[in-house]
């Protein structure tokens, strides 16, 4: 019995791969290039959107618009400034906070029903 595997097993130790075979260039690189491209339209890109869609939004701002902070702080904007805004989060209380902080604008009279 043991004749017979050693038979099995000195076959198999025969067998080894062939050595690779110089390949081109190109082969070589389709692999990380695709790699990038479908990193660049999965990642990269909807970041890139979403960024986008934020700046506008928050360009957009006017006063009196409602909207939610990155905190969850819901308000209406009572003053705008370049960098910063005067959000009232309740009667005579207004907070000021930076403009790329404002996470989402809220339908109008939003707060009313809150």
């Amino acid at each position: 019995m043991e004749s017979l595997l050693n038979l099995f097993i000195s076959d198999a130790a025969a067998q080894t791969a062939a050595p690779a075979a110089g390949g081109s260039i190109t082969s070589a690189l389709l692999l990380p290039v695709l790699l990038i491209v479908v990193f660049y339209f999965l990642l990269i890109r909807p970041q890139q959107k979403k960024q986008k869609e934020h700046r506008q939004m928050v360009e957009a701002l006017g006063v009196g618009t409602e909207v939610v902070t990155g905190g969850g702080v819901l308000g209406k904007v009572t003053e705008l400034g370049e960098q910063f805004v005067t959000v009232e989060i309740a009667d005579g209380v207004n907070v000021k906070i930076q403009r790329h902080s404002i996470a989402s604008i809220l339908p109008k009279d939003t707060l009313k029903h809150a």
